[in-house]
C-alpha cells in the first residue's frame, strides 16, 4: 500500500511539473525574459565576428532595442514592447520596411515565438519580409539561439543564429 501512494505521489508530482512548464506564459513573464538579454552578444564559435547583437533598455525600460551591428556599422534594429495584452517586436530592416510581430500563444519561458501582424513600407505582400522571430533561451542564460523566417513570393526562408554573450 505504502509503494503504491508513493507511486501515486510520484505520478502526481510528474503530471503537476508537465502542467506548470506547459502553463501559458504571460506577456509580462515573457518580456521579463526578453529583458534578460541587455547586454550585448555575438556569433558562437567565432573568433573575429563580423556581426554583433546587443540588447539595451529605453523609455524607463518599456522597450528593448536589439541592434545588429556588421561589420561596425548599424545593419538593423528590432524593438520589443508591451501593448495591453500582447508583447510586441517592430523590426526595421535594411530593405526598409518595418514588420511587426506579436508573441504567440504558444511560447514559453525557455522559448519565446513572435509571428506576423503587420508591415508598414512594403510595395507588396509578395516582397521580402520578416514573416517570424523566435529565442530559445539556454539554461546559463549565456548562450542563445535565434531564429527568423522571411518570406518572399510566399516562400519562406529560415536562418538560425547561435549567439552567445560577450565577455
Amino acid at each position: 500500500m505504502k509503494s503504491l501512494c508513493l507511486f501515486i505521489l510520484s505520478i502526481s508530482a510528474l503530471l503537476t511539473a508537465e502542467v506548470n512548464a506547459n502553463a501559458q506564459l504571460t506577456v509580462n513573464d515573457a518580456f521579463y525574459e526578453m529583458k534578460s538579454l541587455v547586454g550585448v552578444w555575438q556569433k558562437a564559435d567565432v573568433e573575429k565576428p563580423n556581426l554583433i547583437v546587443s540588447f539595451e533598455l529605453i523609455a524607463n525600460s518599456s522597450v528593448l532595442v536589439e541592434t545588429w551591428l556588421h561589420k561596425g556599422k548599424k545593419h538593423s534594429l528590432t524593438m520589443y514592447h508591451l501593448d495591453n495584452e500582447s508583447l510586441l517586436a517592430t523590426h526595421y530592416c535594411p530593405q526598409g520596411n518595418q514588420p511587426r510581430l506579436n508573441l504567440t500563444k504558444n511560447s514559453t519561458a525557455n522559448k519565446l515565438n513572435f509571428s506576423f501582424l503587420d508591415v508598414t513600407n512594403l510595395a507588396s505582400s509578395s516582397d521580402s519580409h520578416q514573416h517570424s522571430l523566435g529565442f530559445e533561451f539556454s539554461k546559463d542564460k549565456g548562450k542563445i539561439l535565434r531564429k527568423e523566417s522571411y518570406l518572399t513570393n510566399n516562400k519562406e526562408d529560415v536562418s538560425e543564429l547561435h549567439l552567445v554573450r560577450r565577455k
